[in-house]
Formats: C-alpha cells, structure tokens, sequence
C-alpha cells in the first residue's frame, strides 16, 4: 500500500477499518437486488442526471458526470441498459477505462429527491445503430453508447443531501461568489493571452450550439 506522510495516521487493512466503523445493518445488505425491478426504472426513467465511475487496467479512477431529458438512459431489459454518448471535449476518458476495465458504478440523481440510485455492473461500448437511433435528439444520434450489464441496483440514503442541503436554495451562494468557470480554465489550460469574457464566450457557444 502507498502513504502519503501527510496523513500520518492510516488505515490499513479491512479487519482494522471494520472495528473502527462496525459492521452494516440488516437492511444496508438485504437491499441489494441484482436486476433492474419495476422501482428502479421509475427512478431511472425520471433521472436527468448521473455520475458514472469507472477505472483503467492500472486502478487510477475516473468520475464523470452525464446529464440529458429525463429518461435519457435507456432501460433495455431487466439486465441491461444504455447511456448515449453526447458530444463534448473528447477525452473519452470514461470509455478508455472501459476498454481495459469493464467495472463501472453509476449514481442516479433526481433533482429534489435526497435518495439515490446506485447501479454497479460491466461496461462496454457500443456503436449498434439498431441501440442509438432511438437516442436521436435533434435528428443527431450519438455516435457510440456506453452499454451496462446490471449487476448490483440498491437506493441510498439521503443523508448526504440532508447534510450538504444541496436542494436548499436557502444553501446556495449567490451567483457572483461562485468559482468562474471561465477564469478556472483560463489559469490550468494556460491561456494568458485569453480573457475572461471571451473564455466566458467561447464556453457560452458551446453550451448553446453543440449540446447534440
């Protein structure tokens, strides 16, 4: 295991992290199911938002989110579903993990609703017209699709909305004491002969004309 001496104090093995935390109750394991039931494609089917996880061969991990019209995974069968692949700065991180690593966890979000829906399975990447035509937005069918094979689905709690209050619009800042995303890029891309206004545009057009 690699350490960091900053952390000093660690946890190192299983047996060590389960006395500190005990061991989960009855319905944290009983909640498992293996397929996707009747409740799991209400929840899914009114999800406009979720965060997919997955990893390379060499376990260095990646979170990343996707975000369409409600519904906009599409539930195949009670094994399987379909994430449509839209345009965006092709890194194609996601998918290069796929490739050498087939796990993958997804977080379904609904905004206003504290519970979330996990799906854990494998992945793979798919470019079968018959899948992606009926995904079109716009007359544009995405180019590939990230196909998942169910093997976990169980609801979490709402403990970590309670506490962040991320639906609480009483918790937000104000628009102007947020991070601006335009000066962010501006610093880590290096681009000191841009300014904010134009990062601030050419951000804006891509948000307005290449969605799909």
């Amino acid at each position: 295991m690699m350490t960091s001496p900053v952390f000093k104090e660690i946890v190192i093995d299983d047996f060590e992290l389960r006395e500190i935390m005990g061991e989960p109750n009855k319905l944290a394991i009983q909640k498992v199911i293996t397929h996707i039931d009747q409740h799991c494609r209400q929840f899914i089917s009114q999800s406009p938002f979720i965060v997919i996880s997955t990893s390379n061969a060499n376990g260095s991990c990646d979170s990343s989110p996707r975000g369409d019209q409600a519904g906009f995974v599409q539930i195949l069968d009670d094994h399987h579903l379909i994430i449509p692949e839209r345009p965006g700065n092709k890194r194609i991180d996601s998918m290069q993990n796929i490739l050498s690593n087939p796990n993958i966890g997804i977080l379904f979000l609904i905004p206003g609703l504290g519970e979330t829906l996990r799906v854990n399975g494998k992945a793979q990447i798919v470019k079968n017209p018959t899948l992606l035509e009926p995904m079109a937005v716009h007359g544009k069918t995405p180019l590939l699709g990230i196909g998942v094979e169910v093997e976990k689905c169980f609801i979490h709690c709402a403990k970590a909305f309670k506490r962040s209050r991320l639906w609480d619009p009483d918790s937000w800042f104000a628009k102007e004491e947020l991070p601006s995303a335009a000066n962010v890029l501006i610093a880590h891309a290096k681009q000191k002969n841009m300014t904010s206004e134009e990062m601030a545009e050419r951000l804006k057009e891509g948000y307005t004309k290449r969605l799909y």
